[in-house]
């Protein structure tokens, strides 16, 4: 971790190594904790980062909030100034992933509700480019995922991302780069902390969201992307085999942005190279949420630098 590295914590902006959490505290012994992950994207014209979708991802953020059982102490507004605030303290002029996280500290159980905090602790995370890339090799994984009746998945909540930690270990030591989950139906769920979309036959599908999956920006936006330029849609359930057939798979997230996956278990996806619409929808992706592209204007949001940080 760079040493002059600041993050906001508990409404000041303090060096990285100084934010301390009671070990005590339901968020450090039972991942009691909601959060967004939140890309900003460098436009050098413009001289700013754009924050992708912020609103959306401050709704979903209040929205997990509710079913977990927290009040948020802070306004959509708030949590807006703070993480600009922390931006401009790091002179951040990159690509940068922003980690906006509510948890509950003092010393507590797995039922506490308060004191609720928050940080917001960015750090400089370029975009991806999969002409560097090979793709990745996938495995459908032996754990299930998590389901509304257990740890409902759209809440975005430190403590179900365990969930993918055990599929993503299982894949690791199995000689792959990600897992898929399934659902508790035996139909395709989502990676570990990751939508899934395959084009096949022509048709970009992808799971419903009553199939265990988080509700996603990033998956929403592809899906709104693709139906744009005239390319069919399908939100249903998808089959194990169907991942066999596919075209074309990659996983969607605010951290993945696109991942194309080229091989699942055995079998070669497509030719076994990246294909081109998960080349055109991150292209596509991308010069919306740098603001490359002025379509959807309302989905970014510019932390606008100061000019004497240049």
């Amino acid at each position: 971790m760079p040493q002059d590295r600041k993050i906001w914590f508990k409404e000041q902006i303090v060096q990285a190594d100084a934010a301390q959490i009671s070990v005590l505290s339901p968020t450090a012994q039972f991942g009691l904790n909601v959060f967004e992950g939140i890309r900003g994207y460098w436009n050098a014209d413009h001289g700013d980062i754009f924050l992708f979708r912020l609103d959306d991802h401050l709704d979903r953020l209040f929205a997990s909030c509710r079913l977990i059982g927290l009040d948020c102490p802070y306004t959509p507004d708030q949590i807006k100034q703070a993480i600009t605030q922390v931006i401009q303290a790091n002179q951040y002029r990159t690509d940068v992933a922003v980690r906006a996280t509510l948890f509950v500290d003092g010393e507590g159980t797995w039922h506490s509700s308060n004191p609720v905090e928050m940080f917001v602790a960015p750090i400089s995370k370029p975009r991806r480019n999969v002409g560097d890339e090979e793709g990745a090799r996938a495995c459908v994984s032996t754990w299930q995922r998590i389901d509304d009746l257990s740890m409902p998945p759209r809440v975005k909540a430190g403590a179900n991302y365990i969930n993918g930690r055990y599929a993503h270990l299982e894949a690791k030591a199995a000689g792959y780069d990600l897992p898929i989950l399934l659902d508790r139906a035996g139909k395709v769920s989502e990676g570990a902390g990751s939508c899934v979309m395959l084009l096949r036959n022509g048709v970009l599908v992808t799971p419903p969201t009553s199939g265990s999956i988080l509700e996603s920006i990033t998956r929403d936006t592809l899906l709104q992307l693709a139906e744009a330029t005239g390319l069919p849609t399908q939100v249903r359930i998808v089959d194990r085999s169907e991942l066999y057939l596919a075209d074309e798979i990659f996983l969607c997230g605010s951290a993945a942005e696109l991942t194309p996956i080229t091989r699942i278990d055995r079998f070669t996806v497509g030719d076994g190279n990246i294909g081109p619409l998960t080349r055109d929808l991150l292209g596509a992706y991308l010069d919306i949420a740098d603001g490359t592209n002025p379509a959807h204007p309302t989905w970014r949001t510019g932390v606008w630098l100061p000019e004497d940080d240049a």
